[in-house]
């Protein structure tokens, strides 16, 4: 098990727990308290930033919170946080240059990125629907390579633990959540 591995375990053990995914203005809270413990955790294992985006009307994202520098805000969807809306997949960037033209850099030292979307389920949904995506997580390094698809995958269970996202069963067992790796 890597280092991260663990700490996605030990930030599963000590975030509080949510049967459900938490909506309205408790979920500022709830984004702020991940986004503290996550930073806590990770900071020292060459993550150089992380926060969550919302989705804004139109095609823009906000800045909901972050650790622990400004950031850009609002952001397109052409990025990496917009494609990840978009597509409604986890998307680990392991070079950022291979972005090109479409990659917004809010900071130019960073090399590699992993995005993960957050979903609150639609009510009455069926098949293999996801749900609403309501924004996304972004963890940013300084490093090449820094990010992997289980890091994507720990991220998620660490969000889905605090109630930011969850899928339905269904969902989850057709793998309507995937990973792109670029």
């Amino acid at each position: 098990m890597s280092r991260r591995e663990r700490l996605y375990d030990q930030l599963v053990r000590t975030l509080p727990r949510s049967e459900r995914v938490i909506t309205g203005p408790d979920r500022a809270g709830a984004i702020r308290r991940c986004v503290d413990a996550m930073w806590e955790a990770l900071s020292p294992t060459g993550v150089s930033w992380l926060g969550f985006y919302v989705k804004a009307p139109g095609e823009e994202m906000l800045l909901e919170a972050c650790r622990d520098k400004p950031a850009c805000s609002p952001i397109g969807l052409h990025g990496a946080c917009g494609r990840s809306w978009t597509t409604r997949r986890m998307l680990v960037v392991t070079d950022v240059s291979r972005l090109g033209a479409g990659y917004i850099a809010c900071d130019p030292r960073d090399r590699s990125e992993v995005v993960v979307p957050m979903f609150e389920p639609d009510s009455g949904g069926t098949g293999d629907n996801p749900g609403t995506c309501w924004g996304v997580l972004d963890v940013d390094s300084f490093d090449v390579g820094a990010f992997d698809a289980d890091d994507a995958r720990g991220l998620w269970r660490v969000c889905e633990h605090a109630g930011l996202t969850r899928v339905p069963e269904v969902a989850r067992r057709a793998a309507a959540v995937g990973i792109d790796v670029v």
